[in-house]
């Protein structure tokens, strides 16, 4: 199955999925956004990365900026913050230079590393795009973290791989239905910038028909 241009999703949506699946539809399906000090921080880190007008060639590296990338077989789209081409004996051929290279993406994040993988299969998604617009194997990407300064590499496993395609086939299938959704609070909600919007707290009470289903029962 391919999917048409139109319903292509966005491969930022991953790690919103991964991190609440609320917050994703919230975001993704009902089109809602609120930004906080850490989305913030995060934009400012990605206007730094990307240049669309700016290619690198370290020896052996060619470092491409704001590289669009999409999947029919995945029906995803978004841009890699940076790809790195290095020069390997088992690769492409890239246009106008010599050699083979092998593609390794990185991703850009404020903060630190994280305990949960939605940073990783981020660039999981990431990778899986540009095998298929590459025609060649993904092996491995990096995040980079703001507040190390440090990257960590980042293995495509075939879990993960698994772990991608099968997300993006519920998302696909949210996004169809038009479905968010219910609250289910956590410790992670306090962290999100649509805590404000989502009202988790507001789960914890009874719902209108239940109040007023109460209220009509105590004046009989």
């Amino acid at each position: 199955m391919e999917y048409a241009e139109d319903d292509y999703l966005m491969i930022s949506g991953i790690q919103h999925f991964k991190f609440c699946r609320r917050q994703w539809a919230l975001i993704h399906v009902e089109q809602q956004w609120a930004e906080n000090v850490h989305t913030v921080t995060g934009e400012l880190m990605h206007k730094k990365a990307h240049d669309p007008y700016l290619t690198e060639k370290r020896k052996d590296t060619i470092i491409v900026r704001a590289l669009p990338v999409s999947s029919r077989e995945l029906g995803i789209s978004g841009e890699c913050d940076v790809v790195e081409f290095h020069k390997c004996e088992d690769g492409i051929q890239l246009h106008e230079h010599r050699g083979l290279y092998s593609v390794f993406p990185v991703e850009y994040k404020k903060g630190k590393p994280k305990l949960t993988e939605e940073d990783k299969l981020q660039v999981v998604a990431q990778a899986l795009c540009l095998e298929e617009m590459f025609s060649t194997r993904v092996a491995q990407g990096a995040i980079f973290y703001g507040e190390t300064r440090r990257r960590e590499q980042i293995e495509i496993t075939e879990e993960l791989r698994e772990e991608v395609i099968h997300m993006l086939a519920e998302m696909h299938q949210y996004y169809a239905r038009k479905y968010t959704p219910k609250v289910k609070p956590s410790k992670v909600c306090n962290a999100c910038s649509l805590k404000d919007i989502c009202l988790p707290k507001l789960n914890k009470t009874v719902s209108v028909k239940t109040y007023i289903e109460q209220r009509l029962e105590e004046e009989e």
